[in-house]
């Protein structure tokens, strides 16, 4: 399986999501429709665990995908690409929550200024990552949130179940060919994730730092539009 950036970038999201789950007690990083659930559970439980942080996970992420189109927008109008600007933006995102977290892992289950700062500094590098596939990566699968995508894979193999023609045969097959790859990663990247907090706390979040630098050297392998 050749590696390319849609992989790495669902690699990445399947990683930070369970690394910031695990580590910061619930919190999600790159799936900010799991927080509401969260949040509701931490608001009516006796510790209120991570309860802010999940309170500030969606103005953050909202805040930082219009940041991300408004930097867009201003690279537009200079008739210049954001692109690599918005890459190298997630990458100190990442290395910034690194730094705090190995000096700060274990977070405590109490909301404290380290553990909420590392996980606003990872839903914003995970938001740059959502808003980038609106801008840069339209072609590609989503690499954040696998229930549409797994929704798209039932619907494809049950439309390839009933027969269909060869040309939309070759239409399905061709999309499944991109979908499976990506929810894959995605998956490994969640058990990797949970095997490094299980055996190698310290080092968990440097992990997105180094998959942050190999997406920007993977930079130009994917569907361009």
């Amino acid at each position: 399986m050749q590696l390319n950036l849609s992989k790495i970038l669902s690699f990445n999201a399947g990683y930070v999501d369970t690394a910031s789950f695990l580590a910061l007690h619930g919190l999600f990083a790159a799936h900010v429709t799991g927080n509401f659930v969260t949040l509701g559970a931490a608001l009516v439980s006796d510790t209120h665990t991570g309860a802010w942080a999940k309170l500030a996970a969606l103005p953050m992420f909202c805040l930082m995908v219009f940041a991300t189109r408004w930097i867009d927008l201003k690279f537009i109008k200079l008739n210049k690409s954001s692109y690599h600007f918005l890459l190298i933006l997630m990458i100190a995102l990442f290395t910034a929550a690194a730094l705090i977290s190995v000096f700060y892992l274990p977070f405590p289950s109490y909301d404290t200024v380290a553990g909420f700062s590392v996980g606003m500094l990872l839903v914003a590098a995970m938001a740059i990552q959502n808003a980038m596939h609106r801008i840069h990566w339209v072609k590609e699968s989503p690499t954040t949130v696998m229930t549409g995508s797994t929704t798209q894979l039932m619907l494809d193999l049950a439309h390839l179940s009933q027969g269909t023609t060869p040309e939309q045969k070759a239409t399905t097959q061709q999309r499944l060919k991109s979908l499976f790859p990506t929810m894959l990663c995605f998956a490994l990247g969640c058990a990797v994730a949970a095997l490094i907090y299980k055996f190698a706390l310290m080092y968990l979040f440097i992990v997105p730092v180094v998959l942050a630098v190999l997406s920007y050297l993977k930079k130009e392998h994917y569907k361009k539009a």
